[in-house]
């Protein structure tokens, strides 16, 4: 078994060394940044529009909350099981991963990466509306799977390149769902219930094993039920403990801004390292780190937005920046801020302090000094709760993927093999995990941000539609669908005053 492990190990690290290599951190920024342009940054811009239409919109309107007979899910919902797959063990132990290997500069590029993210999501999320279509089971099915298909399918001499990218980027979802969706997120559940709890990680694979599968053989329906209560509450209870611990701690807050500036920009070297090798190691780990948090870039969270009941796809996509900038931008920054102000870290040199002995236990020891043995437990109790809605949402993710290769028979068999593999993921080594994980999320992304890339002027001229109709009162016909039955049936339900 240690023999396989080891050319695993090998064979991932090679394959991790182009899949995260300069050229496709350079593509993941660029194509944040081109979005953010075309749209005027949006995310700036309108940001009054887009908080009053997501998170302001939860509380007067019924349509967003609102419960479908149908097969689609709410807009709460759909945002609920998208952060019960982004918000997970990245906004925690992901977060703690990076400060030790990159320093504390890698808190900065994560929040880079997340301001362009969030019209990256954007625009996936506006792509998923945009093509989804309906399956034999009359559920909505998108993703960039679906773009790439028949949109960067559609275009001169590239109808097999997208049917190609389509099937690799539904090969690589399905390897990623058994990654960062399962084997990451129990294996951390299981590493913290030991060390919280004493409890055996066999024991934890089993009970984890057999409440995920209460949940995911129910499907989507029954995985949004759950996430919209979870998420939430989980969220809330974790944002409360670390504003404590962050208020305790403000006397601290000049020195960590001063120490996430210079480590980010190598003004101090990290960890002993030489100067160009701390900013690159800043850079490289807050990008990998944040996007395997908020998943911007890698065209997942598209998959069950794209199930909601919404017809507009620039509301859906405005609910994909609020999911980054709640993932990132508020939990991962004041995890991030409990660390580096607890004193665990050195701020000038980026190393763990002598008696931390794992990056796992890191943020629970930065509770655990501020609110004793309770803040240790709660921090295992938080992660429990955020891997296992991860597992959760991620499951539905491969749903999607093995339905696109293999059709809608296939689903229940993938949805048995990923509860099964639950138990793996309690007894596989940590850094195995994490690093099978980074190789995934990277596969996963490149045939995605191609699709977005190639899209772009279609993000464009949506987003522009919309604005003319909202913002500059214009009466023309909105752009709802590139299927031409789906867009007229659409338009006639937003006429009659379904959104």
């Amino acid at each position: 078994m240690e023999g396989f492990l080891s050319v695993v190990e090998k064979v991932n690290s090679a394959v991790n060394g182009v899949v995260w290599g300069w050229p496709a951190l350079i593509l993941l920024a660029f194509v944040g940044i081109l979005m953010t342009c075309l749209t005027k940054f949006f995310q700036i811009s309108h940001i009054g529009h887009w908080f009053k239409n997501t998170i302001g919109a939860i509380f007067k309107d019924r349509h967003v909350t609102q419960h479908t007979d149908d097969k689609s899910i709410s807009q709460f919902q759909s945002l609920c099981t998208a952060l019960a797959a982004t918000v997970g063990t990245g906004n925690i132990a992901g977060v703690a991963s990076a400060i030790v290997t990159g320093g504390p500069g890698a808190v900065l590029w994560m929040w880079v990466i997340a301001f362009f993210g969030m019209m990256t999501n954007y625009s996936e999320n506006v792509l998923g509306i945009l093509y989804r279509i309906k399956n034999k089971n009359g559920e909505w099915s998108g993703g960039a799977m679906y773009y790439l298909k028949y949109g960067l399918g559609s275009k001169k001499h590239c109808k097999q390149i997208g049917a190609v990218l389509a099937v690799l980027f539904s090969c690589f979802c399905l390897l990623a769902s058994f990654g960062i969706g399962n084997m990451t997120q129990v294996n951390t559940i299981a590493t913290n219930m030991q060390t919280a709890f004493s409890i055996p990680k066999l024991i934890t694979g089993i009970v984890v094993m057999i409440l995920a599968g209460l949940v995911i053989v129910g499907g989507l329906k029954r995985i949004a039920s759950v996430t919209e209560k979870i998420v939430p509450v989980m969220v809330l209870l974790y944002l409360v403990g670390t504003i404590v611990i962050c208020i305790l701690h403000i006397n601290q807050f000049g020195a960590v801004f001063s120490s996430i500036f210079k480590s980010a920009f190598g003004l101090h070297a990290v960890g002993g390292a030489v100067v160009g090798t701390g900013v690159k190691l800043a850079i490289q780990m807050g990008m990998k780190r944040g996007v395997f948090s908020n998943e911007a870039g890698l065209g997942s969270s598209v998959m069950v937005h794209s199930n909601s009941n919404v017809r507009e796809p620039i509301r859906q996509g405005m609910w994909g920046i609020f999911e980054v900038f709640a993932d990132t931008i508020v939990v991962c920054t004041l995890t991030a801020f409990s660390v580096l102000s607890s004193g665990l870290i050195n701020l000038d040199t980026g190393e763990l302090a002598s008696h931390v002995e794992d990056t796992g236990s890191l943020v629970g020891l930065a509770f655990g000094q501020t609110f004793g043995q309770v803040g240790t437990m709660f921090v295992a109790i938080a992660l429990l709760l955020f891997a296992f809605s991860t597992v959760l949402g991620w499951s539905h993710y491969g749903t999607k993927a093995c339905e696109y290769l293999f059709g809608t028979g296939s689903t229940m068999p993938y949805r048995i093999i990923f509860v099964i593999a639950i138990l793996g993921g309690a007894l596989m080594g940590e850094n195995l995990a994490w690093d099978l994980s980074d190789t995934f999320n990277g596969l996963m992304m490149l045939p995605n941000l191609i699709g977005v890339l190639v899209l772009s002027p279609l993000v464009y001229k949506c987003t522009k539609n919309y604005v003319d109709r909202h913002f500059k009162h214009k009466k023309i016909e909105p752009m709802l669908s590139m299927h031409p039955d789906i867009q007229k049936a659409h338009a006639e339900e937003v006429k009659k005053g379904a959104e």
